[in-house]
């Protein structure tokens, strides 16, 4: 078709917008994580055209090859592997994604490092401090960029929390509470699936929820310098997943709550649970300051409450919901028109894009990205929370 029919050829178009660079991406893993990520590669260049790089689908990984076809085939990558050795060598992936359970972050990361990969890894980066600090001091050495997949960081609600803190709108922070309740371990009859056994997961909710709420403590307010913590594990045993007329035991946390001190003097508390009957995906934090207050619900992610005890007016002083879809709030320009909310799904966009653009553009992954430093100090944390739920004592903080 010619140009003034309205149409115009591929050429001419890669001309009109300039070349778009292309990364290969393999991932291992591909259940629900590996889903949420390939799902962002697939539709990052729709939303944030033209992206920084176009992602290629190269191969995916995973234990059961049957299903690691079927995902292969329905995310569109080239091809698939049953031993992620295979994936880590390919010399046609850039960035290596890990979507893999917490106690498969250690090896295939450092691998992909030594190779050279760019790497995003799921959280927690791994089960224990000791892990995270190699994995940390292998990207180092190997000189690539490298992220922890804590997305919500990337929700843009988060992001205008993070602007209005950092701007001292509300003055000096006086209180940090988080509290991230599920209930879908409530059912006694559950299997011991792999988030119950300590040998695949590392721990319970401290990792797979409060993971997530020590991050947004960091990111929000400061590095935190104590902990006081109790856990509790309400169902002790399990139906194995092979056999369930047979029992196996829980081995770790179905909850924890914990007090913490800031570096800045600021105080708070962390709780995580699996038993919060009602609570569905209840990531709620509120932050109390010299001059007002902030809160925050990822079960309404698009919407910031705020609360400043400074307005002109007293008559209309209290909490207003600010919903945060205007084209001016963080990545609100690159999807809807304002009160077209977005979904959890994009938080991995905006997470992909940043790593992508700091890849191509040799930009840094910090502050906004969460870097395998970041993930190290989140695993010192957890440990410190489980050492001192096991000893009943606060403990400090050392990186």
């Amino acid at each position: 078709m010619s140009r003034g029919s309205g149409f115009l050829k591929m050429a001419e178009i890669s001309s009109e917008v300039g070349e778009i660079p292309k990364i290969g991406v393999g991932i291992l893993g591909y259940a629900f994580m590996g889903k949420a990520h390939s799902h962002a590669y697939i539709d990052l260049p729709v939303f944030f055209y033209p992206p920084p790089a176009r992602p290629e689908l190269i191969a995916i990984a995973g234990r059961s090859e049957r299903k690691v076809r079927e995902a292969a085939a329905r995310y569109g990558f080239r091809r698939y592997y049953t031993d992620w050795r295979k994936l880590v060598k390919d010399p046609d992936i850039e960035l290596f994604d890990n979507c893999a359970p917490n106690t498969m972050h250690v090896e295939p990361c450092i691998e992909a490092a030594e190779s050279g990969k760019h790497i995003l890894c799921e959280k927690p980066l791994a089960p224990n401090a000791k892990d995270a600090k190699k994995m940390l001091e292998a990207v180092r050495r190997a000189g690539v960029k490298h992220m922890v997949g804590f997305n919500y960081r990337f929700v843009p609600a988060i992001v205008l929390a993070k602007k209005i803190l950092e701007e001292r709108r509300l003055g000096r922070v006086y209180h940090f509470r988080a509290r991230y309740l599920q209930e879908w371990g409530m059912d006694p009859n559950l299997p011991l699936i792999w988030k119950f056994r300590k040998e695949e997961s590392g721990s319970g909710p401290i990792g797979d929820l409060g993971s997530h709420i020590i991050d947004l403590a960091r990111f929000l307010v400061g590095e935190i310098k104590s902990v006081f913590s109790v856990t509790a594990t309400f169902i002790k045993e399990r139906p194995l997943p092979e056999d369930p007329s047979k029992k196996g035991k829980v081995d770790v946390e179905d909850a924890f709550a914990a007090v913490i001190e800031f570096e800045n003097g600021a105080i708070g508390t962390l709780e995580a649970t699996r038993f919060a009957a009602g609570r569905k995906n209840y990531n709620n934090i509120e932050i109390n300051c010299e001059k007002g207050s902030i809160e925050f619900n990822l079960e309404r992610l698009n919407e910031l409450r705020v609360y400043n005890a400074e307005e002109p007016y007293e008559d209309i002083i209290g909490w207003h919901d600010i919903l945060v879809t205007e084209t001016y709030h963080p990545y609100i320009e690159h999807y809807w028109p304002h009160g077209h909310i977005i979904g959890w799904e994009h938080t991995f966009m905006n997470e992909i894009y940043h790593m992508l653009n700091a890849i191509v553009n040799d930009e840094d992954i910090a502050p906004y990205g969460a870097t395998f430093e970041d993930g190290y100090k989140c695993n010192v944390i957890m440990d410190a929370i489980i050492k001192s739920a096991q000893e009943g004592k606060k403990v400090i903080i050392q990186y």
